[in-house]
């Protein structure tokens, strides 16, 4: 594989749900080793591109690939196989609730069914101290605080070692300890190799993590470049999400509700 196949694209993708438009003609390269953020309101789509990347939703238009394969088409055996390179850590943590931290991390070992039972162990408590949970490995999801469930959901992304970790809002509900626990995992993720993509409104963790920036604006990518360039850009809609002023105030609300599904 070249360096140009590298990394994942969306290419003038569309993308709608009862005749609502969700995105439009939208771009986005997430490069190897270059942590992105996709920034934008509540509602408006972010979580949707997560899905459509995933193979989760279908694409009305537009081009989606993965390290040079085109996702479209592809034969479910070989979906499964491209969506290995990729992780996913949920808004909520999304872990069971009938299985115990360590099985939740081993989960997608288990039922891949190509390591033994005590590989499976060593990787989960390998995992699990890299999130510093290796003691609550007996634990419930009913015994973990809001910050220790994210960190869970990192420790069952990296268990099966993929090439790119999707977080979805991930310190959403976290206090100021969890939020600086998340970002300094992420961190660690960028320096052992992982490549990032989050999305979220959340400014303060977008800056602390990434180093590239798209913001989507009604279906559209209004932006992409850098913090110091978003910062300096002169556009009414990213001054009125970095400061609301009154004209704001319920600006969004007829059009950003719902993401579909």
């Amino acid at each position: 594989m070249n360096s140009t196949e590298q990394g994942i694209r969306m290419e003038k993708v569309c993308y709608s749900v009862g005749g609502r438009q969700i995105l439009v003609d939208f771009d986005l390269h997430l490069e190897r080793g270059v942590d992105r953020t996709i920034l934008g309101v509540s509602g408006v789509g972010k979580t949707t591109i997560l899905k459509l990347l995933l193979g989760l939703l279908p694409a009305d238009s537009g081009r989606i690939t993965i390290d040079g394969r085109d996702i479209a088409g592809l034969p479910e055996k070989e979906l499964i196989g491209l969506r290995k390179k990729i992780a996913i850590v949920f808004q909520g943590g999304a872990l069971f609730d009938s299985m115990t931290v360590g099985e939740n991390v081993g989960y997608r070992l288990f039922e891949e069914g190509k390591l033994t039972a005590a590989e499976i162990e060593r990787i989960v408590l390998e995992k699990l101290g890299f999130v510093g949970l290796e003691r609550a490995i007996d634990l419930y999801p009913a015994e973990l605080s809001g910050g220790m469930k994210k960190r869970v959901a990192i420790a069952r992304a990296l268990a099966a070692e993929p090439d790119y970790i999707f977080f979805d809002e991930p310190t959403t509900g976290l206090d100021p300890i969890g939020v600086y626990n998340i970002c300094q995992l992420m961190l660690r993720l960028q320096k052992e190799g992982k490549t990032t993509l989050m999305v979220t409104h959340d400014l303060q963790t977008a800056f602390a993590v990434s180093k590239r920036f798209s913001f989507l604006h009604n279906t559209r990518l209004i932006f992409e470049g850098t913090q110091e360039e978003l910062i300096a850009a002169r556009l009414t809609e990213t001054r009125e999400f970095f400061t609301p002023t009154e004209r704001s105030l319920f600006v969004y609300n007829n059009t950003t509700e719902s993401e579909g599904p």
